[in-house]
């Protein structure tokens, strides 16, 4: 039965195959509910120690066909707010903070007034503090669809600062300027006061993407997602020279994680290096 139960978790409802990391994280429950039984004295054992069963192998990095460049970045942006009736411009500013300051989607819908620095010129300031992921309202303690939790790999009320350039300043005080926030302070909602769900704010990119790229950049894996644009910002800032403890802080990531994630992504290292090395051999 455990290892009818590991075949099951490697396809998805309709059959096919499952993600790697998908299988990862079903396996990791399946065998945290299988402890828990072992210590309610349900079983005697956990019986997947006893099997030989090899996942698959989890991709270790950002694919670099996925991160657009600031042009791209900036030609998809301009597309949102022409999207939908309101429902472009009311996303328009949530997507920007993902690429302007790296935010994971549940982060930037966290995202409240008082969490925001927005001077009239220069550079302001994000502290974000709280995220608000997804999940079914079964396994939420609010019974909502969205709760509010901590950040990622981060203790309960660890914040984090995320400098951010005058570009999203300008966008922010836009959009605070047009909508407001809802009750609680949240910049980024439905017009309804709702969050935005990840169907959403993801067909929403979609039709972004057709209008923005080209029919061969469409079908391409190029920001296939709204993710990615936090890939695509994390990859220009390591690019752009900023050490990776800065990028790691401002990110999320610890600088290990940050490097092996990002290995792929970070262009013209092998020259610079060889001309330190020259530099080096001449003396």
């Amino acid at each position: 039965m455990a290892r009818t139960a590991l075949d099951a978790i490697t396809v998805t409802f309709d059959g096919h195959e499952a993600a790697a990391n998908t299988v990862r994280r079903k396996r990791e429950v399946l065998h945290s509910l299988l402890e828990l039984a072992v210590e309610q004295k349900e079983l005697p054992a956990n019986p997947l120690h006893a099997i030989k069963w090899t996942p698959p192998k989890v991709a270790g990095g950002v694919d670099p066909r996925t991160v657009v460049n600031p042009e791209q970045a900036r030609a998809l942006l301009a597309a949102v707010p022409a999207i939908g009736r309101t429902r472009g411009r009311r996303l328009h500013g949530m997507f920007s903070c993902m690429y302007y300051a790296a935010l994971r989607p549940e982060e930037a819908a966290g995202l409240r007034r008082q969490n925001c620095d927005l001077p009239e010129q220069g550079w302001g300031l994000l502290t974000v503090e709280k995220a608000r992921p997804q999940a079914n309202k079964r396994w939420t303690n609010s019974g909502e669809t969205h709760d509010s939790r901590g950040l990622k790999h981060r203790a309960k009320d660890e914040t984090r600062l995320v400098p951010i350039p005058p570009v999203l300043v300008a966008i922010l005080r836009s959009h605070l300027d047009r909508y407001g926030v809802a009750a609680d302070g949240r910049l980024f909602r439905t017009a309804k006061g709702r969050p935005f769900s990840s169907s959403a704010y993801s067909g929403v990119w979609q039709q972004a993407r057709r209008a923005a790229f080209t029919a061969e950049q469409v079908v391409s894996p190029l920001a296939a997602r709204p993710y990615d644009l936090r890939h695509a910002a994390v990859s220009l800032w390591l690019n752009a020279g900023v050490p990776a403890t800065e990028v790691a802080e401002r990110a999320g990531h610890s600088v290990d994680v940050l490097l092996r994630v990002y290995a792929k992504c970070i262009e013209g290292q092998q020259a610079r290096a060889n001309g330190k090395i020259s530099e080096a051999l001449d003396e």
